[in-house]
């Protein structure tokens, strides 16, 4: 199934920086009474959607679409160990600004790399990729690929967080 969303209310939330994808799996899981394994389970279910998306578009070639589409993989990954670990003082501010910012996504990397330390190493390829690869677009293929690996470990990681019950 797919959502249509208004072309309007797309526009203004790039314009604002708002994660569509994040907030509608907020509110569907505030909605539907989802405890936080639920909400990290759909966070996961999207981070392995971007990650395979990724892993195409670097087959394909297309080097900042493949960067972008990894870095949000990983991203999605942080949000679900957020969940999972139960940090709640950075949930909230999450909350209340309405998005979340790259010191939100370092608090949560430095609480998961307590427990599993490659998570750090993991999620600087993600943000390398974001940078280097999506922003500046300076990546090749093999600089996208060399990363590749990194993001699926950390999105494998999280995943295995879930299945043991945190």
């Amino acid at each position: 199934m797919s959502v249509r969303v208004p072309e309007s209310l797309l526009e203004e939330a790039r314009r604002r920086g708002v994660d569509v994808e994040g907030v509608l799996v907020r509110a569907l899981s505030r909605i539907l009474g989802l405890d936080p394994r639920g909400e990290a389970r759909a966070h996961l279910e999207l981070a392995r959607r971007f990650l395979e998306e990724g892993e195409r578009l670097a087959g394909e070639g297309d080097t900042v679409q493949a960067s972008e589409k990894l870095y949000k993989a990983a991203e999605e990954a942080v949000k679900a160990a957020a969940l999972l670990l139960g940090l709640n003082e950075i949930l909230e501010a999450v909350e209340a600004r309405g998005r979340w910012s790259v010191t939100d996504l370092e608090r949560v990397v430095r609480a998961l790399s307590r427990r599993i330390p490659e998570a750090r190493r993991w999620w600087d390829a993600a943000n390398y990729l974001h940078v280097w690869g999506f922003h500046e677009a300076r990546l090749d293929v093999e600089g996208v690929r060399a990363r590749l690996g990194d993001v699926r470990m950390l999105v494998e990681a999280v995943s295995k967080l879930l299945e043991a019950r945190v």
